[in-house]
């Protein structure tokens, strides 16, 4: 029988730590401009450290059993399949011009 992995409070703090940091990291890019699409870049990066980091340690993923990470590889992989389907509408407005209103 498999004994459940005790993860120290020592390693949650420091985990909740970096995503404080992460946190004021993404609210400080949004007083920096970094030209072009750059910041929207930055943030998402940070974003996704956060969400792997939550994912990883919060949620126990990184002890459990290789079926656990097979799951959670799926549901990354349908997430950006709904982005990539996604983001094609808003990337294909700069098109569109606005129509002056009289």
């Amino acid at each position: 029988m498999n004994t459940p992995h005790v993860v120290s409070v020592k390693l949650y703090a420091a985990i909740f730590g970096v995503l404080l940091l992460l946190t004021l990291s993404t609210t400080g890019m949004a007083f920096v401009d970094l030209g072009g699409d750059w910041n929207a870049v930055a943030a998402v990066a940070i974003a996704i450290v956060k969400a792997l980091l939550v994912i990883l340690f919060f949620m126990h993923v990184r002890y459990s059993s290789p079926l656990t990470w097979l799951f959670v590889g799926a549901g990354f992989f349908w997430l950006m399949i709904l982005f990539g389907l996604t983001m094609p509408d808003p990337l294909a407005r700069n098109w569109l011009t606005p129509v002056a209103i009289r």
